[in-house]
């Protein structure tokens, strides 16, 4: 308890260094929070972006679909894959979709691309990103009908127009070609050029029929959950549920879109990296401080030790000071961040002047608008790592403190 006494009787002496000291630890926590929120923000943005693009946060497949996919590689029972799904805590829905390579043509005009069909009973705008970005007509009604959803650009390609006909050529899964004739219901505009130009909704019934998968066959079931920190988690509980259901791959995300994992992990690293050498610098800072300090009090470590103070006691008490800022730079953190973090978190800076509302990466679009989130467990790292910083930094000067000899204190000084 005196150590602790004397540190913050130490500390008030020299308020200024106090505060300067106190203000870096404080900054720190300020960049660590933006750096860390602003990537955990754009990071779970693409990735659910990326999953309500189709193939949701875990992909349930035929083994071997994600790597070469393909309609003759099917799932043949939807049903069994979804109900396993949706009884796991965390899963927010779970859809069986059938995706491929199709032809589309309209009169003369005919283009290549990608159909996804889809149950439109099940399906819900907030895990079907195409679903949200209708900006005509609506989506067909009934799973084995004859409506479409198609791109705006598309539509431009082929000169398409609500309830204007819409033959579709796939091959079958027996690898035999067969047509499809549909009429426009909807269009959708995403802002990705590669999706608005080359994919169609289509009735999931109506394309079971199509490529003889029977009513239970699906490309795969895309299952989305509450919480990206659960994705694992769930993937191991639905691949232990099918435990004997066949050929059957269950893939997270950074499998199915490898190319936006990859983009990830790459940008995260330079986040961490520009985080430790703002460390550090910070860091630097602080050691530099205490060492001054240190060398100021020379003569007052000199006659404690001369008095009876054990050299440990010197070192402790300077780690004690150390502490007191640390849990002062903290609390400091705290008042000058928060405002900065409920702005940017609710508000955010738009940056869509500069790259523009359809700006993507990956092959995913990402949100213009530059926020922060910021997870419970990241904001306690972050507070964790500034405060051993703080306390590494005064490790050397406390030490230094500790081997004051006394009798040279007291030689040299004058009186």
């Amino acid at each position: 308890m005196k150590l602790h006494v004397m540190a913050l009787r130490t500390l008030s002496r020299n308020k200024r260094r106090t505060l300067i000291t106190s203000f870096s630890i404080a900054f720190g926590i300020f960049l660590a929070v933006t750096f860390t929120g602003t990537g955990d923000y754009s990071y779970t943005s693409m990735i659910n972006t990326s999953a309500v693009m189709g193939l949701g946060h875990i992909s349930v497949a035929a083994e071997g679909y994600n790597e070469r996919p393909s309609l003759s590689r099917w799932l043949p029972d939807m049903d069994r894959v979804r109900k396993k799904a949706l009884m796991i805590d965390s899963v927010e829905g779970a859809y069986p979709r059938i995706m491929g390579q199709a032809m589309f043509a309209a009169g003369a005009k005919s283009v290549g691309g990608m159909f996804m069909g889809i149950d439109p009973v099940l399906e819900k705008p907030a895990h079907n990103f195409f679903l949200r970005s209708i900006v005509e007509g609506e989506l067909f009604d009934t799973v084995d009908g004859r409506g479409a959803v198609i791109g705006v650009e598309m539509a431009e390609k082929l000169n398409l127009r609500l309830g204007k006909k819409l033959i579709v050529t796939v091959t079958d899964k027996d690898g035999e070609l067969t047509s499809e004739l549909l009429r426009i219901s909807g269009m959708f505009k995403t802002g990705d050029h590669d999706a608005d130009s080359s994919i169609v909704l289509l009735p999931l019934a109506r394309m079971q029929q199509t490529l003889k998968y029977g009513t239970g066959g699906v490309s795969f079931v895309a299952v989305h959950v509450d919480d990206l920190r659960a994705v694992n988690r769930v993937r191991r509980e639905i691949n232990g549920s099918l435990t004997g259901a066949g050929n059957v791959e269950v893939l997270t995300w950074r499998q199915t879109q490898a190319d936006l994992s990859g983009l990830i992990a790459v940008d995260r690293l330079f986040n961490y990296l520009m985080q430790l050498l703002v460390g550090l610098v910070i860091a630097a800072g602080i050691m530099n401080t205490m060492q001054m300090s240190v060398l100021e009090r020379s003569r007052e470590f000199g006659i404690m030790m001369a008095v009876g103070m054990a050299p440990g006691q010197v070192v402790r008490m300077v780690l004690v000071e150390s502490f007191w800022l640390g849990c002062l730079g903290i609390v400091m953190g705290i008042v000058l961040t928060a405002p900065w973090f409920i702005y940017m978190s609710e508000t955010g800076i738009d940056m869509s002047s500069y790259v523009g509302r359809d700006y993507s990466a990956g092959g995913v679009l990402v949100d213009p608008v530059v926020k922060i989130r910021l997870f419970r467990e990241s904001a306690f790292f972050i507070l964790i790592t500034v405060f051993l910083l703080t306390m590494a930094a005064s490790v050397y000067p406390a030490i230094r403190a500790g081997r004051v000899l006394p009798v040279d204190t007291l030689k040299d000084s004058t009186f």
